[in-house]
């Protein structure tokens, strides 16, 4: 089997994502190939695909993709097609909303030896961060419902995305199933603390849709609330972050809280006691699913599929978009004197759930129903 996906942003969860499911389905005899965004990423993305290239037996194709609805997009689209026709792949693997458009037109568009490809799309929430009432909202939620004339399925990550789904573009007129992500083996070992690590630890997107304007104002709450001399690790890059260092200067924490280009989460777990998520919107973030597994304390907010990860333990979530309500879960949470030990009895609980053999296994079984 042939597999291509397609995919703007190799930066976050959705690289991570199509990189766990490349290692899985090359064990698995296939050969894969990915196309992506040609602008997007660093030094450190660029690192990752040095690391992958040896198994991208059908290529690596990076080409401009715009972030948001572009006059280019047309002869991206173009673009998109003539490298899977050359390719002739069995499926296409589309992710978040602008690979959603570009993967599952283009494997309808190309066709290799007389067929056309197999389409299957993953929102991994893209489009379903938008508001239903907004201009935006239904121009994306109606190009969803135009798009499912094309995919032969949907495949969502959270039983949150596809209730999302259903409420902002409507039930699928396409099959549908639902596969959790999932960690590796080695990912439920436990990180050790590095020597004068910190005690609160913010990693991901410099974007405000993942909050770390609010991770900065809570932080800063929180210091003037115990009088205690808190510190913490600011991890990631993207667009936004100098305004978030702007911030810091403003509050005068710049000795406070250290800031980090992207890294391996699991190096950057090292740097700090407590892993705090603040996002405003997610899917069924990775992050959240590794610092668990890594025996990480974490605070996160309740949004997306995130209740769904902590099953029973749903009010330890915190409000979105609320820097005192989150400035208390990290107070509190320092002030747990078990947090450790709960810690570990969650990575356990975790581990029977979330694993990426089960994932790779439970996509295979929608690609060949």
């Amino acid at each position: 089997m042939k597999i291509v996906h397609c995919f703007r942003s190799p930066v976050g969860g959705i690289f991570r994502h199509v990189r766990d499911l490349l290692k899985e389905q090359v064990k698995s005899g296939y050969e894969v190939g990915f196309i992506c965004d040609s602008s997007t990423g660093g030094d450190y993305e660029d690192n990752l695909f040095e690391g992958i290239k040896d198994n991208l037996a059908l290529g690596l194709h990076r080409i401009p993709m715009a972030r948001s609805i572009s006059p280019k997009d047309p002869f991206t689209l173009l673009k998109v097609a003539r490298i899977i026709r050359q390719i002739g792949p069995d499926i296409v693997h589309s992710h978040s909303a602008k690979g959603g458009v570009y993967g599952r037109m283009a494997a309808k568009l190309a066709t290799s030896r007389g067929k056309s490809a197999k389409a299957f799309y993953c929102p991994h929430g893209g489009a379903m961060h938008y508001d239903k009432a907004s201009i935006k909202g239904r121009v994306f939620f109606a190009a969803e419902r135009f798009l499912e004339r094309y995919t032969d399925s949907l495949i969502f990550v959270s039983g949150y995305e596809q209730a999302a789904y259903e409420d902002k573009v409507g039930k699928p007129t396409c099959s549908q199933a639902i596969v959790y992500n999932g960690l590796s083996e080695p990912e439920f070992e436990p990180v050790p603390l590095a020597k004068d690590s910190a005690d609160f630890l913010y990693i991901g997107m410099m974007r405000d849709l993942k909050g770390p304007d609010v991770f900065i104002e809570a932080f800063n709450i929180a210091r003037l609330q115990t009088g205690e001399d808190l510190t913490a690790v600011f991890v990631g890059d993207g667009a936004d972050k100098p305004k978030y260092i702007d911030r810091i200067v403003e509050l005068g924490l710049q000795s406070k809280i250290s800031v980090h280009d992207a890294m391996p989460a699991r190096e950057a777990f090292a740097l700090a006691d407590t892993v705090v998520v603040p996002s405003r919107a997610e899917s069924l973030p990775y992050l959240v699913l590794e610092a668990i597994a890594a025996r990480k304390p974490i605070v996160s907010t309740d949004v997306g599929g995130i209740h769904e990860i902590f099953d029973d333990a749903r009010d330890q979530l915190v409000e979105p978009d609320n820097p005192t309500a989150l400035a208390e879960a990290m107070i509190a949470m320092r002030k747990n004197k078990n947090r450790k030990k709960e810690a570990t009895e969650f990575s356990e609980r975790l581990k029977d759930r979330f694993s990426v053999d089960a994932m790779a296994k439970g996509i295979e079984a929608v690609y060949i129903r």
